[in-house]
């Protein structure tokens, strides 16, 4: 701090002002900008990868590059990656300048960016090797868990730290946003991610079946929520009316926008669940919730968009311009599509179809997508000191990503209505009149077509990377570091009463009156002046809803009825399911058959709550690649029929795009690897005995021993069969043999002393 002799503009004899001078740290700015390109570039191009695949399944040529292990990288590198360190770049470099304060703590920036760059690479060698939890956009293991939580916590240290040290009293409204996203983030990670290790690749989530699946859609819907969506509305608050060169269009919408969005988002994720195990109450309010959604988010885009008024002259001239209105517009589109999604009528026809795919791209390629690119076109040459090495390539990557994402979810939208009107037509004799596989061959050119989309995006990517790589290699030898100067803040403070200005001549009005104090949002105004009551607030907003549904969820015993002959894994079975959670089958195949005629019809008996009480996780899926297998023990019991298809899947149904196997056949089974498997899971309330976790293997051998026979006795000889008890394939076969059968099982032992409820 120094002095500076400053006199008042009105008294010339006032006391000098202290100033503050200051420089803002850029260089964590530069840096989280080119993770940004250099994951989303990965991102993109494993998603290209796993597009090819489903139309070319010989292009799966090792275990650790299969599609089932490679699509949650894929999920996790566009969303954490690039989408990550893009709201970190904005973060950084816009709360620096809202607030008139460098960041709190070089050193903490500094752990932030290598952190955060250290989970993205241990996730990226996790996840093919099928280290996973199987929960949607929450499949890292528990170390990285906890790793991601220290981060975010670095994180939220610098942000609110540097909140703490302003020198400009009021919170401008993308700072409302970056709030939402660092409180909401942390609660929903840390409650649904709660887990109990068997060791250090492999968990277990302490929720099971419905109250699993509650909680990984309260943390999966919310994840978009806060971390695709509120944080770039605050991007958007920021840098659209800088490269506009106009004001936000409104206040008082801003303040409309932001805190429906906070009170209103946090009850919606139980709309993915409708007509799924869940209690009817649960996913009828996230549905109600969700239509209330399509308001408040088309009120962000009005705000957003109408700030280009005077300036729209310049979106055809402008490519930075030209990325924020078309980012914009997709937001417009998705936040209405998704409400209309949550509908129950459209979601029975749109759930586990491509539709949902088509909806989440446009949301991720369209909404995040261009807003990142804008950004970083916005923010190159200030950070950089060098003007944009190829101007033209800025428009040419924005015509080559719009092309590109049109190509892909055009056809990817008539996929999912080609799938969603498929499973359910009946021909005129009541019969169904297609079979899956039948489904699946028409939508060949329609992926074809998807991946070329996919592809023209990432290129428009790359030519990004080159574009800015050559402006780098353009920057100065020494960046210049601007020094600012600026008043601290009074600690004396207190709230205005005063009405705004601009009052009409002779208009009296009594300030000190409740209604005039609301309705002229001087309220909210000395809120934004009070950072803790503000981010308590939002605090409120974020767990009052999430109580509200969870304590039903988890206290209302009747929800979820116990069935009596609904028995925990076999020690042999529970390493079959860590096999398929590990090979990544929940990424192509429900277990849930809904209580819809077409799919009681096509799979078996719905499903019941009671079914999946000792699933941890659960694995109800969210799109049918392939045909749902809540039934599969039940429908296909044939032994022989699994080993075969799992070895070569058109062996068994031609025309399939399923990955072939074959590495379950060569790698030895671990029959020790059930023991600690199962003690986790007594640890979360799965009934397992002490001396059956004592025995878990020699149970497992003779479970395999039994298989293999079976196997003989189908295949007519023990040519191709035989050894097969010693190898992990007979695991997996023997979890799809189980599939279904407990509701056909004879009750062995007497209902509970409860009454036959969960305990």
């Amino acid at each position: 701090m120094v002095s500076a002799n400053q006199p008042g503009p009105s008294d010339p004899t006032a006391a000098p002002i202290l100033l503050d001078r200051f420089s803002y740290d850029d260089d964590i700015v530069r840096k989280f900008v080119g993770a940004t390109l250099l994951w989303g570039v990965v991102g993109m191009l494993v998603g290209v990868l796993i597009a090819f695949q489903l139309t070319y399944p010989k292009a799966n040529p090792a275990e650790w590059l299969s599609f089932g292990r490679l699509r949650p990288l894929h999920t996790n590198a566009v969303i954490f990656a690039f989408a990550g360190n893009a709201i970190f770049a904005a973060v950084y470099y816009s709360s620096q300048r809202l607030l008139k304060a460098r960041m709190f703590s070089d050193l903490l920036s500094r752990v932030h960016f290598w952190g955060w760059q250290a989970i993205i690479v241990a996730a990226a060698i996790s996840l093919p090797l099928g280290w996973t939890q199987a929960k949607e956009y929450a499949e890292l293991e528990w170390p990285i868990d906890i790793a991601v939580v220290l981060v975010w916590v670095v994180f939220a240290v610098n942000f609110f730290g540097t909140i703490a040290r302003r020198r400009e009293r009021h919170l401008y409204v993308a700072i409302w946003f970056y709030i939402a996203t660092v409180i909401a983030i942390a609660v929903l990670y840390i409650f649904n991610n709660l887990a109990m290790p068997s060791g250090w690749t492999k968990s277990y989530s302490i929720y099971a079946g419905s109250q699993d699946a509650f909680m990984q859609w309260w943390y999966g819907h919310n994840a978009v929520a806060f971390f695709l969506t509120t944080p770039f509305l605050g991007l958007m608050y920021y840098f659209l009316p800088k490269a506009a060169e106009r004001p936000v269009f409104s206040y008082r919408l801003s303040i409309v926008h932001f805190w429906s969005l906070v009170f209103v988002y946090i009850w919606a994720g139980p709309h993915h669940l409708h007509y799924t195990a869940v209690p009817e109450w649960a996913s009828t309010l996230g549905m109600l919730f969700s239509v209330m959604l399509w308001m408040p988010s088309w009120g962000g885009m009005i705000n957003g968009l109408l700030t280009l008024r005077g300036a729209w002259n310049r979106v055809t001239t402008d490519p930075v311009l030209k990325f924020f209105v078309l980012g914009i517009t997709f937001y417009g589109m998705s936040t209405f599509e998704g409400p209309l999604l949550s509908v129950k009528s459209v979601n029975a026809l749109s759930h586990y179809t491509d539709w949902t795919i088509a909806h989440v791209h446009a949301g991720a390629l369209g909404w995040v997508g261009f807003m990142v690119f804008g950004m970083v076109y916005w923010l190159a040459p200030r950070l950089l000191q060098a003007p944009i090495a190829r101007p033209a390539w800025v428009n040419l990557h924005f015509w080559l990503a719009t092309i590109g994402i049109v190509l892909y979810i055009v056809p990817i939208y008539a996929a999912g209505l080609t799938q969603g009107l498929n499973w359910r037509a009946f021909n005129d004799d009541g019969v169904l009149q297609y079979d899956f596989l039948s489904t699946v061959t028409k939508l060949m050119p329609l992926y074809w077509m998807r991946t070329i989309g996919g592809s023209l995006y990432l290129v428009s990517a790359v030519l990004c990377c080159v574009n800015l790589l050559m402006t780098w290699r353009a920057r100065p030898a020494r960046y210049e570091v601007p020094v600012y100067a600026a008043a601290p803040l009074k600690r004396n403070w207190t709230p205005d009463p005063s009405p705004p200005s601009g009052l009409p001549t002779g208009v009296v009005v009594d300030i000190a009156h409740p209604i005039w104090r609301f309705c002229s949002l001087g309220w909210h105004r000395n809120l934004e002046a009070i950072p803790m009551v503000f981010t308590v607030w939002v605090v409120i907003a974020v767990i009052v809803a999430t109580l509200f549904e969870a304590i039903p969820m988890f206290t209302i015993r009747s929800d979820i009825p116990r069935i009596a002959s609904v028995m925990p894994l076999t020690p042999l079975e529970c390493i079959g399911r860590d096999i398929y959670v590990a090979e990544g089958c929940v990424n192509c195949h429900s277990q849930m058959v809904r209580p819809l005629v077409a799919e009681t019809e096509r799979y078996g008996e719905y499903s019941k709550p009671g079914e999946s009480v000792f699933d941890h996780p659960f694995l109800w899926g969210s799109r049918r690649i392939g045909p749902d297998l809540a039934r599969e023990g039940v429908r296909n019991p044939s032994a022989l029929w699994h080993v075969r298809h799992f070895l070569n899947p058109e062996s068994t149904s031609a025309g399939s795009i399923m990955p072939p196997y074959p590495h379950l056949y060569e790698q030895p089974l671990n029959e020790a690897s059930a023991m600690p498997a199962m003690r986790a899971l007594q640890g979360v309330g799965v009934p397992y005995r002490e001396e059956e976790i004592a025995d878990a293997a020699n149970h497992a051998r003779t479970q395999a021993l039994a298989i293999e026979r079976q196997l003989i006795t189908e295949n007519g000889s023990a040519q191709g069969v035989e050894g097969l008890r010693e190898r992990r394939i007979v695991a997996l076969v023997a979890y799809m043999q189980r599939l279904g059968t407990d509701l056909h099982r004879p009750v062995a032992q007497p209902a509970l002393a409860d009454g036959g409820k969960h305990p």
